[in-house]
């Protein structure tokens, strides 16, 4: 199973996601087009991604210039520049992942949803963050505008 995962770097909150059983372009853009119709950004959004192929395929190109979003890339082989959205991936697999077995896919589906969207955005502290959960974080940090 392959996530493609799109992280607001302000609150650290992981706004949208898809799940699949490859890593194509089809999912990268999936999660881009979820993020895009729920969030609605301002033109001029700055989008990071890793350089690979799904993130540098014409296609996915062409879609953050419909929604004027700025495409940002890695440099080659430093993943710090990716930092914040890797660590997510290490502490999902670290705090869920390789905590349990999965009988099925859609198991493991529903436990990511679960993990993302009510544990990890909803509830897990970011000292980043102040020591709140990034929902905590967006409602603050939002309503101070």
């Amino acid at each position: 199973m392959y996530l493609a995962s799109v992280m607001d770097l302000c609150s650290r909150k992981v706004v949208d996601f898809q799940m699949g059983e490859r890593m194509t372009k089809e999912l990268v853009i999936g999660a881009l087009e979820k993020s895009y119709n729920q969030h609605r950004p301002e033109p001029g959004l700055i989008h990071h991604s890793d350089r690979g192929s799904q993130y540098a395929s014409h296609d996915y190109q062409e879609r953050l210039k419909q929604y004027q979003m700025l495409g940002s890339m890695s440099r080659k082989g430093n993943c710090y520049d990716n930092a914040c959205i890797e660590a997510f991936h290490s502490v999902l697999k670290k705090e869920l992942i390789y905590q349990e077995k999965f009988k099925t896919r859609e198991q493991a589906r529903k436990r990511i949803f679960e993990y993302i969207v009510c544990f990890y955005n909803g509830v897990r502290l970011h000292s980043t963050l102040g020591f709140q959960s990034p929902n905590q974080y967006e409602r603050t940090c939002c309503s101070m505008t």
